[in-house]
């Protein structure tokens, strides 16, 4: 049973779904892989994993951001292992020529390679899907899940059957009937496509039931990552697009990290229609959610409170809502809502948040992220780095996030003077010793002594990235660079032959041995 991450101290680790392949997956981690490393996990003390989120991403991308669905899970996370209707049609030896060498291939790389997985594992999922129409026992119970899912996997479904009838183009292309999602027109769609729509309500049937397996017999709490906004070229834009200006989009204003701030070219929520919509899409993401997850990470958390709105045609540039109580009022609004569907809501609240955010998040008792190495006094002349050991135990302490580099990258590029003051942390001292601070390297022993520190905190949640644990150098992404590395990390071994590699029996043993020093 997952421990329940709302009492007592935890600690577990972060990596994403797609880093984790086993023998016996197709070059990428799978859903039936996550109870594998779970087992890890558990005896290294360990009662929690994050990951990234894994609704299906877009044709031909990476990006676990960029889906075409807030609520679906993306089919290339499917364990072809565990479709019986796979293994009946004859698993991987009925794939064409072609499709047994790019399985070989992709198996073997050092990277995960999304385009050629999933065109496999579509034809993969076509066999399997053949092989149920033709009869299945168990069509009755496809039809109970698509009546208990309707909520969300209508228009789900649809959705992607349209999107694949035409071309995979952006819904905003499709012919008015179906592009203004009219009645009318979907009906027709509906039995027009009604091949297609079948389909995909039996991947995600498939994707559901592995799901809930894993959760069952990964003995930890699984946490997800739920994103601010989605994609406008998506079932859910598309569906609602009353709850979405379309002729505006979100950014962030100008800070220390852009000049000129940032367009994210999504869609913004309306959040003053007067049927009060996006609470109940918003509600309905929490449920889903609720569904995967026993807690979850939300994306860009001061989105909730205010959206900065950047508006198509040039106007002016605004908050929205404008001014800070009614801010305030929308964000504890969003989160009250979150928290009623019952799983753990963690706030990513990093970068330019205001004060009134962070108090208020402290109100509702929402922890948010003390990153080791932004955590300073900012406003001491000196700046010091703030002792772990005081911070408050409603928060998540770390040592990265997906977009940082790993804290050996971090450590070879800190300047002489960050690495004073990271030297003079009372804990920290003894391992510098007589060294010059200047010119010690990233060693074991450091990070092993940055590792502790983090697990003595006063957080009652700890999230460690599995990089900054074994002190590697491999980056997740690095934001807004599109190329072939981001998104595509897999652990150096099989995540079946974790067990027997030396390393991780003692990261695994050291892990355990601190979690049972400092309680958690």
């Amino acid at each position: 049973m997952a421990p329940d991450l709302a009492r007592g101290r935890h600690s577990g680790l972060f990596v994403p779904l797609f880093s984790i392949p086993s023998s016996d997956s197709w070059g990428i981690g799978e859903i039936l892989d996550i109870p594998i490393l779970a087992r890890w996990l558990r005896e290294a003390g360990q009662d929690l994993l994050q990951i990234l989120p894994v609704n299906e991403m877009a044709p031909g991308q990476k990006s676990p951001y960029s889906a075409i669905t807030a609520m679906a899970i993306d089919p290339l996370f499917i364990s072809l292992r565990g479709v019986a209707e796979f293994l009946a049609a004859g698993g991987e030896q009925a794939l064409g020529g072609e499709a047994r060498d790019t399985l070989r291939d992709v198996r073997a790389s050092k990277i995960v390679e999304h385009d050629r997985i999933r065109r496999i594992k579509q034809e993969a999922c076509r066999l399997a899907f053949a092989r149920f129409e033709r009869g299945s026992a168990a069509a009755p119970a496809l039809d109970a899940w698509v009546r208990e899912q309707a909520w969300w996997l209508d228009d789900y479904a649809v959705f992607r059957a349209l999107h694949a009838a035409f071309d995979e183009r952006p819904w905003t292309t499709w012919p008015d009937d179906v592009k203004s999602c009219d009645a009318a027109g979907v009906e027709r769609a509906r039995r027009e496509l009604a091949g297609e729509i079948r389909f995909h309500q039996y991947l995600q049937w498939i994707a559901d039931r592995q799901w809930q397996q894993a959760r069952k017999d990964a003995g930890v709490a699984l946490v997800g990552d739920l994103p601010f906004m989605v994609d406008l070229d998506s079932a859910d834009v598309w569906a609602h697009q009353d709850l979405f200006d379309l002729d505006a989009s979100v950014g962030v204003p100008p800070d220390a990290f852009s000049e000129t701030g940032q367009n994210w070219g999504l869609p913004v929520y309306r959040w003053d229609t007067k049927t009060g919509g996006v609470d109940g899409w918003l509600r309905a993401r929490a449920r889903r959610s609720a569904a995967l997850y026993d807690g979850y990470r939300i994306d860009h958390l001061v989105g909730f409170y205010r959206t900065y709105v950047i508006p198509q045609d040039g106007g002016k540039r605004r908050f929205c809502p404008a001014d800070e109580a009614s801010q305030e009022a929308q964000g504890e609004r969003v989160m009250a809502l979150f928290r009623e569907e019952g799983p753990h809501i963690i706030a990513e609240d990093l970068g330019t948040v205001p004060d009134f955010v962070r108090a208020s998040l402290t109100r509702v008792g929402v922890p948010g992220h003390r990153v080791f190495r932004w955590e300073r006094e900012w406003h001491h002349p000196e700046q010091p780095f703030r002792d772990p050991r005081n911070y408050p135990a409603l928060s998540v302490a770390t040592s990265g996030t997906h977009d940082t580099e790993p804290a050996a990258v971090w450590w070879e590029q800190a300047p002489a003077d960050e690495r004073r003051k990271v030297a003079a942390l009372p804990d920290l001292e003894p391992v510098f010793g007589e060294h010059d601070v200047q010119e010690m390297p990233f060693t074991p022993a450091l990070r092993d002594a940055l590792l502790e520190i983090l697990v003595a905190s006063g957080s009652d949640l700890l999230i460690l990235p599995i990089q900054d644990v074994f002190g590697w150098r491999d980056r997740i992404n690095v934001p807004a660079k599109v190329d072939h590395e981001n998104w595509t990390w897999r652990l150096p071994w099989p995540v079946d032959a974790i067990d027997a590699q030396p390393a991780a029996r003692e990261r695994a043993a050291r892990l355990r041995a601190w979690c049972r020093v400092h309680r958690r």
